[in-house]
């Protein structure tokens, strides 16, 4: 499960697009805590910080305690804006969490022993269906990543959310079905060489119906 990730922030006094160029313009990032039934409070970021936790898997399933001056905040990163053309970070929002409180993060997918996958090793294909999944849970118990294994799976095989393994109270927020994660696709270029083959005979087929009809007509 995800721990708490420490970060630093600044206070600032004031809003709008003008006062957002000016935090950015003296180096640092602006952004805003909301949510908890509390009034937000505008701060700002390092961006050299942010961006360390920017590049770590799951930036949005971090739970965070927020430093402001000394006064810590428990949050959640729930949006970044970036830059058109540079892709620097230029707004964050952080969500307060209260205790008690259920939340939906994505939580990334990863899968692992495709060296232990006899489908791939008969030339199979891995389709990842989905790189993420929903699901609500406690703010102490946020999974990093859901893990699977491709252990024994062959041509045809698929995990399932119900393969994941997720803890009691994580839930994933579709419940009307047992959906789809990963599947082991027939090699591409089996298919093709079965479509060709099929195309082949059709053509021979019709060719053979030709010479007939021609025969005929002579008679």
């Amino acid at each position: 499960m995800s721990g708490n990730t420490t970060m630093t922030a600044e206070p600032r006094d004031r809003a709008g697009k003008g006062a957002a160029r000016a935090t950015r313009r003296s180096g640092r990032v602006p952004a805003v805590i909301y949510g908890d039934h509390k009034d937000p409070i505008l701060v700002s970021v390092e961006p050299v910080e942010l961006m360390q936790h920017l590049q770590k898997s799951g930036f949005f399933s971090m739970l965070m305690d927020l430093n402001v001056a000394g006064e810590h905040h428990r949050v959640l990163p729930r949006d970044v804006q970036f830059h058109p053309v540079t892709d620097t970070p230029m707004h964050v929002d952080f969500m307060r969490v209260g205790k008690g409180t259920r939340i939906t993060v994505m939580i990334p997918i990863h899968v692992k022993d495709e060296e232990l996958c006899a489908g791939l090793k008969r030339g199979g294909v891995l389709n990842q269906v989905r790189h993420e999944v929903e699901v609500r849970c406690d703010p102490e118990n946020i999974p990093e990543m859901i893990t699977l294994s491709l252990e024994g799976l062959d041509i045809g095989d698929a995990l399932r959310i119900s393969d994941a393994g997720l803890p009691d109270n994580v839930k994933p927020t579709i419940t009307d079905r047992d959906f789809v994660l990963v599947t082991i696709a027939a090699p591409t270029v089996v298919k093709d060489e079965a479509a060709e083959a099929q195309a082949e005979g059709e053509e021979e087929g019709e060719e053979g119906e030709e010479g007939e009809d021609k025969e005929g007509g002579e008679e």
